[in-house]
C-alpha cells in the first residue's frame, strides 16, 4: 500500500473538481465519498455537479476561511492518496473509510475522538486507491500539528497491509529517492516513452556521476546525454546547484520543467556528488588491466562489510554502485541490459541513514572510473567474469549487511540487483567455461589434479570434483601449471580467499579466483617489464550513457 502526500495552498475547489471530475485519460469511474470528517458530507458523485462540488469545497475550507488572512498558515491543503499493489483483493468501500480514517489520525490531521479536527473527505473514483483531501486549520481555529506525518502514514500503512492481508511492502528510512507520480507516468505514456522523465534523469545523472572524475568533466557528461542542464550561481559566481530537465518534459507553455539533483535522488545533490568526485584515488598512470584492477579493489569491499566498521561499509555500497553504472558501459553488449538493471536497482542500497566515509572507498571508486577510461569494451569477457563474480558475493554481502540493520528498502534492492547479476554472469562465463571444459587435461594429468584438490581442500574436494564446473577448472589448473605455479598453494590460496560452503559451484569460483590472481600476478609483471606507461586518458574509451533520443511528436 502506498501513499502519496502533498500539500498547497488557497481553496480546495480545484482539488475537488479532479478528484470528481473525468481525470486526464477518462480513467476517473464512480467518483463517491467513502468517508469524510462527519460522516454527511455532500457527495456530488459521479455525474457533474458544480453546486455540490462548490458545496462541498466550501465546508471544506470554512475553518481556514475564518481566519484573518494574516493568520492563515502558508500551506492550507492536505492531499495523500493511498494504492493497493496490482496483487491485492479488491477492497469494499467500508474497508477504505476504515483506511482513510487511520490515514488522517496518523498524519495528525484527525486524530481519533477529536471533535474539532481538521475536516476532511476520502474519495474514491479508481477500483485500487482513494485520494483523501483535507485543509490544515482545525475547526477550533489552531493549525493541525503533523510533525513527520509522512513517516507516520508509512508506519501506519505497514500496519494497515498486515490488518487487512495485503501486500507488505518493504519500510523505508527517509533516503529514497522520490517516486513518479501518477500524472508523470501518463504523461510519459502520452509522449511514447516507457519511463517518466524523472527516471530516465536520475539514471542519466547517476551514471554521469559514477563516470566523472572532476565536477566539470560531470557537467559536460550531462549536457552530452542530450538532456538540459542549469546551474545555479550564487552572486559571487560560485555554482551551488543544478538542475537537469529531460527535452520532450515540458509545461503547458512549452517550458522545458527542470528538476534539482536533490529532487531526482538525496545523493545526487551537487554537495553529495563533490563528496563523491572529491573521495577517489588519482592514479599516475592507467593499469595494464582494468577489469582485474576492479576485481582487486571490490575484494576488499568484502572484507569491510563483514567488519564493524559501518561508515567505511556505507561508503563501499555508494562506490559498489559506482562500479556498476560503470562496468555496464564498459561490458560487452551481450550482458548490457542485465548490468544496467542490476546497477538501476542497486541504488537503492547505496544509502540510509548511516552516514558514508567516502574516501575510504577512493580505490574502488577510482577502479570503477578507470573502466570506463582505459577498458575497451567487450574485448574481455574473463576480465568481466572475474569481476562479476565478486560482485555477486558483494550484493550478498549487501543483502546481508542491510538485513542486520532492518534496512528493509535497501535489502530489497540487493536482492534485486543479485538476480540480474547472476544473469549477467551467466551470459558472460557460460562461453569461457564452456570453452575450457572441452580443453579438459590428459586422463592422467587429471587423476593427479583430483589428488592435489585432495590434499589443499579436503574439506570440499568431493563436492568440487562432483560439480558440473570441475572439468572447467580442471583445464584452468593445467593452464596454471604451464605457468610454474604451485598448484597446491594456488588452490589452498584461492579456497581461503573466502568460504565455499555456500557457493553454489565451487568449482566455478575456484576457477574465476585463481584466474583472478594469476591475471593480477601477469599484469604486475607487465607493468614491471615497461619502461613507459601512458598516462591516463581524459576522454572515456567506452559509452557513456546513451544520449536521449529526440523527443516524439505530440499526440493530439
Amino acid at each position: 500500500m502506498i501513499p502519496h502526500i502533498t500539500t498547497g495552498s488557497g481553496g480546495t475547489k480545484r482539488l475537488i473538481h479532479y478528484l470528481f471530475g473525468p481525470g486526464e485519460h477518462n480513467e476517473h469511474t464512480d467518483q463517491h465519498l467513502v468517508a469524510s470528517w462527519n460522516n454527511f458530507a455532500p457527495d456530488p458523485g459521479p455525474q457533474p455537479d458544480p453546486a455540490t462540488e462548490a458545496k462541498l469545497a466550501a465546508q471544506l475550507d470554512l475553518p481556514v476561511n475564518a481566519l484573518p488572512p494574516g493568520q492563515r498558515p502558508t500551506e492550507t491543503n492536505w492531499h495523500c492518496s493511498v494504492r493497493t499493489a496490482p496483487t491485492d483483493r479488491l477492497l469494499t468501500d467500508d474497508e477504505w473509510a476504515d483506511i482513510a480514517r487511520r490515514v488522517v489520525a496518523a498524519a495528525g490531521i484527525a486524530p481519533d475522538g477529536d471533535t474539532k479536527a481538521c475536516r476532511w473527505i476520502a474519495v474514491r473514483h479508481a477500483p485500487d486507491h482513494i485520494h483523501i483531501a483535507a485543509t490544515l486549520v482545525r475547526q477550533d481555529g489552531r493549525v493541525a500539528r503533523r510533525d513527520f506525518d509522512r513517516k507516520a502514514v508509512q508506519a501506519a500503512c505497514r500496519t494497515i497491509e498486515a490488518d487487512y492481508g495485503l501486500r507488505q511492502l518493504n519500510r523505508g528510512d527517509g533516503t529514497a529517492p522520490k517516486r513518479a507520480t501518477s500524472p508523470e507516468h501518463f504523461k510519459a505514456e502520452r509522449l511514447g516513452r516507457t519511463r517518466p522523465a524523472r527516471d530516465e534523469l536520475r539514471e542519466a545523472v547517476r551514471q554521469a556521476k559514477a563516470a566523472a572524475r572532476d565536477e566539470a568533466q560531470f557537467f559536460a557528461l550531462l549536457e552530452g546525454t542530450g538532456m538540459k542542464v542549469k546551474p545555479r550561481q550564487a552572486p559571487s559566481g560560485d555554482i551551488t546547484g543544478y538542475s537537469v530537465a529531460h527535452p520532450s518534459d515540458t509545461n503547458a507553455a512549452g517550458e522545458p520543467i527542470y528538476y534539482s539533483g536533490s529532487k531526482l535522488s538525496p545523493d545526487l545533490s551537487l554537495p553529495e556528488i563533490r563528496k563523491h568526485l572529491a573521495a577517489q584515488d588519482q592514479p599516475a598512470a592507467p593499469t595494464a588491466n582494468p577489469w582485474h584492477a576492479a576485481a582487486d579493489a571490490a575484494r576488499h569491499t568484502l572484507a569491510v562489510l563483514d567488519s564493524d566498521d559501518d561508515a567505511g561499509a556505507q561508503a563501499h555500497l555508494a562506490a559498489f554502485g559506482d562500479l556498476l553504472d560503470t562496468t555496464t558501459f564498459a561490458a560487452p553488449t551481450v550482458s548490457q541490459a542485465e548490468l544496467r538493471a542490476a546497477a538501476k536497482a542497486f541504488h537503492r542500497a547505496t544509502r540510509s541513514t548511516i552516514r558514508a566515509e567516502h574516501q575510504q572507498a577512493a580505490a574502488l571508486r577510482r577502479a570503477a572510473k578507470d573502466l570506463i577510461y582505459t577498458a575497451t569494451s567487450g574485448q574481455d569477457s574473463t576480465g568481466l567474469a572475474v569481476l562479476l563474480s565478486i560482485a555477486i558475493l558483494i550484493t550478498r554481502s549487501a543483502i546481508h549487511w542491510h538485513q542486520v540493520r532492518d534496512h528493509q528498502q535497501q535489502q530489497a534492492a540487493a536482492q534485486q540487483a543479485f538476480v540480474h547479476l547472476t544473469t549477467a554472469y551467466e551470459q558472460t562465463a557460460r562461453p569461457t567455461l564452456t570453452a575450457l571444459a572441452r580443453s579438459t587435461p590428459r586422463p592422467d594429468a587429471t587423476r593427479r589434479y583430483e589428488a592435489v584438490l585432495h590434499q589443499a581442500i579436503p574439506e570440499h574436494a568431493d563436492r568440487i570434483l562432483s560439480d558440473p564446473a570441475w572439468p572447467a577448472l580442471a583445464a584452468t589448473l593445467a593452464q596454471t601449471e604451464k605457468t610454474g605455479d604451485n598448484l597446491h598453494r594456488a588452490l589452498r590460496n584461492a579456497a581461503e580467499q573466502r568460504e565455499l560452503s555456500t557457493a553454489q559451484s565451487p568449482a566455478e569460483v575456484l576457477h574465476w579466483r585463481i584466474t583472478g590472481t594469476t591475471s593480477k600476478r601477469q599484469q604486475t609483471a607487465t607493468a614491471r617489464s615497461t619502461s613507459t606507461i601512458a598516462q591516463a586518458t581524459t576522454a572515456p574509451r567506452t559509452p557513456l550513457p546513451t544520449p536521449i533520443p529526440p523527443a516524439p511528436h505530440r499526440r493530439r
